[in-house]
């Protein structure tokens, strides 16, 4: 299993290579990206800004393994990158591996929707005018 939260730019093909093996018939993946817009906000978006809690990868970590433990799901690796990303960078990146295509959609999407519920970091949308919006905030 991996879980990190980490400052460096996102590798899908390390994440499918993790949790690939030969029991391994379907490796499902999502790469979150930076996209030029928000339909909440007024402006282009031209980078986000992501900061986190010090405890994140061990949120992180939490999550994971608990997808991790269910005995049809034969690896699960998970990133979410903090720090200041350009529009287009992956701000986060899962695979998870089953025996069946179904099981491991299913399953990365469930983690996908689980990190973005509870993970412990928040971003600041730059907008083109030299503005900034902190998505997330009450």
């Amino acid at each position: 299993m991996i879980a990190r939260v980490v400052d460096e730019p996102l590798d899908l093909r390390f994440h499918v290579e993790h949790v690939s093996g030969p029991r391994a018939g379907a490796v499902a993946t999502f790469v979150g990206l930076v996209r030029d817009h928000d339909p909440s906000v007024s402006g282009r978006v031209i980078g986000l800004d992501y900061s986190a809690h010090p405890d994140a990868e061990l949120v992180l970590a939490g999550i994971a393994s608990a997808f991790d433990q269910d005995d049809d799901v034969l690896g699960v690796a998970v990133t979410h990158r903090v720090g200041h990303l350009a529009v287009g960078e992956a701000a986060i990146v899962a695979a998870v591996a089953t025996s069946h295509r179904a099981e491991a959609f299913d399953v990365c999407r469930a983690l996908v929707e689980k990190v973005k519920a509870e993970l412990p970091v928040w971003k600041r949308e730059v907008l083109a005018d030299g503005s900034h919006v902190w998505v997330g905030m009450q």
